[in-house]
């Protein structure tokens, strides 16, 4: 790995009491099919704001290489998701990977399993991603590896985190021994009281990584209660259900105020918590995800 570069993942981390808030810097996600709808990135999003690429099962690579090319050439750093179980083969990667830093000087990813049940070729998880070495050799300066707040039953099928937990270990053991730059950021979540159990029980395993904390932005509530039961999410899901039943609320667009208060008050008693910066998954539109973001950010 190289030194930081801009859009580094690390610099709250090694002195949490620089940043403050969680908003002081922000990053967010886009499909390469939303991003095509938005006319000028730079109009909309704050100079250096890490933009990462979704990649869902189906989507044409030719697709997600156009798309982080274009937001390099607007000066963003880019974050493709790289799907472990989409890919045919390493050769494939290597391949892919190769464009990436050839075509939009890509030097971060997101590096995940994927939506795919099965996988297609040899690859089925971010460690098989990893240990392929292909990201260093490439010029990859800093790897994101999910977290899973509420659990994930993909990973863990009887409902514990013994398999989730001994896969985040093990890449904590691969950034302790290389120089490799790693960052956790996690599915979105409702409940901050799940989020902060979390990040303090994987600490006490001796997690020192990053956390990049998932927050959904403004939505409608069903369009949250969709996503919700999609992905599997459970606390978050009841905290949706009790809210789609005050009629006070049930009419009135989410927004992640309230949870980001939360998880901003732990932050300021307990500088030293993993929790960095918040991941905005804009699940109700990308101009409006950053418009509160923008709002609710110091100044």
């Amino acid at each position: 790995m190289h030194a930081t570069q801009p859009g580094a993942i690390d610099a709250t981390h090694q002195n949490p009491a620089f940043a403050v808030s969680l908003l002081q810097t922000w990053s967010i996600e886009v499909l390469p099919r939303t991003a095509a709808k938005i006319a000028d990135f730079t109009a909309l999003l704050p100079a250096g704001t890490r933009v990462y690429i979704a990649h869902v099962d189906g989507t044409p690579l030719n697709d997600m290489v156009a798309t982080a090319a274009r937001l390099a050439r607007d000066g963003f750093p880019v974050v493709p998701h790289i799907p472990a179980r989409s890919l045919d083969d390493v050769a494939q990667l290597a391949d892919l990977l190769a464009r990436y830093r050839g075509e939009a000087d890509v030097r971060q990813a997101l590096l995940l399993a994927g939506g795919r049940v099965s996988p297609r070729g040899s690859l089925s998880s971010s460690l098989d991603l990893i240990e392929t070495g292909l990201f260093d050799r490439m010029g990859f300066t800093h790897l994101h590896i999910a977290g899973h707040p509420e659990g994930n039953r993909d990973i863990d099928r009887d409902g514990s985190s013994r398999a989730a937990d001994a896969a985040l270990l093990t890449k904590q053991a691969y950034a302790d021994r290389t120089d490799a730059a790693l960052a956790i950021t996690t599915q979105f979540a409702f409940d901050p009281q799940s989020i902060i159990a979390w990040s303090e029980r994987i600490a006490a395993l001796g997690v020192t990584l990053p956390i990049h904390v998932g927050i959904a932005g403004p939505a409608k509530l069903q369009t949250l209660l969709k996503y919700a039961v999609t992905c599997g999410i459970g606390p978050s899901l009841k905290i949706l259900q009790r809210r789609a039943l005050d009629l006070t609320k049930l009419m009135v667009p989410y927004e992640p105020s309230d949870l980001l208060e939360a998880l901003q008050a732990h932050k300021s008693a307990h500088p030293d918590s993993l929790m960095a910066q918040v991941h905005l998954f804009p699940l109700g539109g990308i101009e409006q995800a950053v418009r509160w973001a923008k709002e609710k950010a110091p100044r």
